[in-house]
């Protein structure tokens, strides 16, 4: 099965989102991508096709990435606030389209924190959430990131987060990944990027677009994530599920393990042993099958 590309105007921006138009009665799962700005439609179609089988899945492309690229105006930018409304918009859209009351939320790094935002102005149109890479406390995160690095001996430069976050923490990523924290056993984004050179749905304006949004997503939007914490949030009102990379520094899988402790509710931890930050794509089959078996 083969999902295409359709549009839809909301919130004053032109959406883009990959779907299956054929998939009329199976339950709607919408999945929230990474960055800010990094999104992912030639991924989800290469390794998570499969979904198509049992879910009717919808990978949205964000506001300013991506297919849905437009320039952000440095006087009015938007905010994570602007997000979460955009979802909602696009959510509302979702169930009237296809005559249903709820659907199933998969929310990726940057795009776990708006599920978990979203899930807490508006659990009455979720079914259950899933967290992969999950965001729980930024602040924290990089200290860990920190940690790892010096447990592996990388010399790092002096680091000064509060006068230089973003160099500073994009600087972190890049040794994370390097140190084979971020995808697990490699080096570098090299099995990432490919799947976009040959997606029929990113000719190369697309591909020049997806950069500019990633970059314009991290310099607006960045200062506001790092003060994302959820450690005070003990209670949701929806079935929560967190898929962790058993081997994810990008994102410390150990403060998801740490966080499930402190929830008043029964939330499934899913570990996924040959995984860095996204399970989704380097275990892709056992994802795949996980997501059926819980959701189904």
């Amino acid at each position: 099965m083969t999902s295409t590309i359709e549009s839809v105007y909301l919130n004053h921006v032109q959406l883009y989102f990959s779907i299956n138009p054929d998939s009329l009665h199976k339950p709607l799962l919408l999945y929230l991508h990474g960055g800010p700005g990094d999104s992912c439609i030639p991924l989800t179609q290469k390794f998570n096709a499969s979904l198509e089988e049992h879910f009717n899945f919808i990978n949205l492309e964000q506001r300013g990435a991506g297919l849905s690229y437009y320039k952000f105006s440095a006087h009015r930018p938007p905010r994570i606030a602007t997000f979460i409304e955009d979802i909602h918009l696009f959510v509302e859209y979702l169930l009237k389209r296809f005559h249903q009351e709820r659907l199933i939320l998969i929310g990726h790094s940057w795009g776990s924190v708006l599920g978990m935002l979203f899930i807490q102005s508006y659990p009455q149109l979720v079914a259950q959430y899933i967290g992969v890479g999950q965001v729980i406390n930024m602040r924290h995160n990089l200290q860990l990131q920190v940690q790892f690095l010096k447990q592996r001996g990388v010399k790092l430069k002096k680091l000064d987060l509060k006068h230089n976050l973003i160099p500073d923490s994009l600087y972190l990523t890049k040794k994370i990944v390097q140190q084979q924290g971020s995808l697990y056993g490699k080096t570098n984004y090299s099995m990432l990027i490919k799947p976009f050179l040959t997606a029929k749905a990113y000719p190369l304006t697309a591909l020049i677009n997806r950069l500019r949004g990633s970059q314009q997503s991290i310099k607006f939007l960045w200062p506001e994530l790092m003060q994302i914490n959820f450690d005070n949030i003990q209670h949701y009102s929806v079935p929560v599920c967190f898929m962790e990379g058993r081997h994810d520094h990008h994102v410390a899988a150990t403060l998801v393990q740490d966080y499930v402790h402190t929830l008043d509710q029964s939330v499934p931890l899913i570990w996924f042993e040959k995984s860095g930050h996204f399970p989704q794509w380097e275990q892709p089959q056992q994802f795949n099958q996980t997501i059926t078996q819980l959701c189904l």
